[in-house]
């Protein structure tokens, strides 16, 4: 028996609207994360090797937003969340979550009251702790963007005013996509081994002493580079073959919006459905803040500031046992090695109506 998150609160189910999802063509996502197939009907041929299809992506009457009040942005602003809902339709759903409660428990609790898509209210974390919730279920995932920086709403080219956002999703269409896994933990963006988690680590510290202001985060990666002391030693195996690196970070991208909005190389690869692994060349303090301009004016080169690695499946292993491991903004530490590879069940994805029509709109970080 499913017990519901303290903090999970289901509004009023109304009746709703009836949504229609176009076939398409194959393409991959702006946010470089896979190749799929856009939903057009419920009965896929057992023989095309393609994924069951979402039966419930073609009615979407019931619709569960899922908010993080703790995300930055407007994931705080219950006007801007009334706004979304009023633009979802009469068959929304209201439920908080906080990471101190369950997500699948959240997401069960919404499927079992009859959600038939389920809209992520928040940041970069919101949206991959539904990710991982849906993962191989056959309900299709919305995003609204409501977090700070919002790179996988972005790569979806979704608009960051959450009611025209909310439109967008209303009459957009479900594409299925592998995710990125590192030891089973679901991710959508990038994740990393080394200073950049410790970063993380510093900000968080940072914020819960002096606030979320730019200048604390600036601090925050100051103080990190100053007390670095040496790089890692580390054993790569990607698709097989066998390398050893010595690097103070290692970058592991499944999304070409952020790796172009950085100047970084690696969005083909995203798009051939690999993961684009971006082994920096610096060791030293020096290195560090000589690489951290670069990214800023994106003035990186590939070969100079940092080795591109393509590959399925990978793995790492460190010379010590346990590691500080950061995917999309969260951070842990976990057991070294760190495995990496594309989900085995697919993801249902819904892209906004104006997908392919408009440009992704500038990121400011």
């Amino acid at each position: 028996m499913t017990t519901e998150p303290k903090d999970s609160v289901s509004s009023e189910n109304n009746t709703g609207f009836s949504a229609a999802v176009t076939p398409g063509a194959d393409s991959a996502l702006p946010s470089g994360i896979s190749h799929g197939k856009d939903v057009g009907n419920s009965d896929a041929d057992p023989d095309s090797g393609a994924p069951p299809q979402p039966s419930a992506a073609l009615r979407r009457e019931a619709v569960a937003l899922i908010a993080n009040p703790s995300s930055g942005g407007n994931a705080k602003d219950e006007e801007a969340i009334s706004r979304a809902m009023e633009a979802l339709g009469d068959g929304a759903s209201l439920y908080r979550w906080s990471p101190e409660s369950d997500i699948v428990a959240t997401v069960r609790k919404a499927l079992d009251e009859g959600a038939e898509m389920i809209v992520a209210a928040g940041g970069d974390g919101t949206a991959m702790a539904v990710a991982g919730a849906l993962v191989g279920q056959d309900v299709p995932m919305a995003v609204l963007p409501l977090g700070t920086f919002n790179f996988f709403a972005r790569g979806l080219r979704l608009s960051e005013d959450p009611e025209e956002a909310a439109r967008a999703i209303r009459e957009g269409k479900a594409h299925s996509i592998r995710v990125g896994e590192v030891n089973g933990q679901v991710f959508l963006n990038n994740a990393s081994l080394g200073i950049y988690p410790s970063i993380l680590k510093a900000r968080e510290d940072i914020y819960a002493r002096w606030g979320r202001r730019r200048i604390v985060a600036h601090w925050s990666v100051f103080k990190t580079f100053l007390r670095f002391q040496r790089p890692m030693q580390l054993k790569i195996t990607a698709d097989g073959k066998k390398l050893s690196r010595r690097t103070a970070l290692v970058f592991i991208a499944r999304s070409a919006y952020q790796l172009d909005f950085f100047g970084l190389d690696g969005a083909t690869v995203i798009s051939d459905d690999a993961f684009a692994v971006l082994v920096a060349k610096a060791q030293t303090r020096r290195d560090l803040f000589r690489l951290s301009m670069r990214l800023v004016r994106r003035k990186t080169k590939q070969g100079e500031d940092y080795e591109l690695i393509r590959a399925k499946s990978f793995e790492i292993e460190t010379v010590r046992r346990r590691g500080l491991l950061a995917y999309d903004g969260e951070k842990c530490r976990a057991e070294s090695p760190f495995r990496f590879k594309m989900s085995d069940e697919p993801l249902w994805i819904v892209l906004p109506a104006t997908h392919g029509e408009t440009e992704p709109q500038d990121a400011t970080a």
